[in-house]
């Protein structure tokens, strides 16, 4: 048991050094996201059971955590967290629709489509990506070592370097963070931690 925590701790350090030793998709990511941001454009998020948790929280800290004094806020919604509507168009049409529908409902040339899937095949996801393109939104997925679909839909793709799919939904948060913990110190941030 103890060997296994230890394997597992270390492969998860093994991607965060990774990581941070190419980050420049990361400020890629950033700089698109102030840009959204500044011209009012909506960040969409989406994701599966452990990612449908990180779409969620990632546009709870868009909407809350990364406010700075003076600039504009961000326009985000998870498009995982209406349950009536999730179940709505998985009932009476499919779950491979249940993103592409609502992202018919509000997004606009210009919008951002941000994706999270570990395997980067979940059809409901890849249906969206493929939307997205079409309609002109920017898209940003965040998936594992093999990419599935991803590297040829999204606009800008990162592939955990792992395989274990814990591991990938644990480093997909460890990013969002990075991400909105750097928007806060290249800002003033409006609200402190509670």
């Amino acid at each position: 048991m103890k060997d296994f925590i230890k394997h597992f701790l270390d492969e998860n350090k093994q991607a965060i050094d990774n990581i941070s030793n190419n980050s420049e998709k990361i400020q890629d990511i950033i700089e698109k996201l102030l840009t959204a941001r500044d011209e009012s454009k909506i960040i969409f998020t989406v994701g599966n059971g452990g990612s449908a948790s990180t779409a969620s929280h990632f546009t709870s800290d868009l909407l809350k955590t990364a406010i700075t004094k003076d600039n504009n806020r961000f326009k985000s919604i998870s498009l995982t967290d209406n349950i009536s509507v999730l179940s709505a168009w998985s009932n009476d049409v499919s779950y491979d629709e249940i993103f592409l529908e609502q992202l018919k409902n509000f997004a606009s040339k210009g919008d951002i489509l941000f994706a999270f899937s570990g395997s980067g095949k979940s059809k409901n996801i890849v249906k969206s990506l493929n939307y997205a393109k079409k309609e002109g939104m920017f898209s940003i997925g965040f998936t594992g070592k093999s990419g599935g679909n991803f590297p040829e839909l999204c606009d800008i793709c990162y592939n955990v370097p792992s395989n274990d799919m814990l591991n990938i939904e644990s480093l997909h948060v460890v990013m969002c963070h990075c991400i909105v913990s750097t928007i806060r110190k290249m800002g003033k941030p409006m609200f402190e931690y509670d």
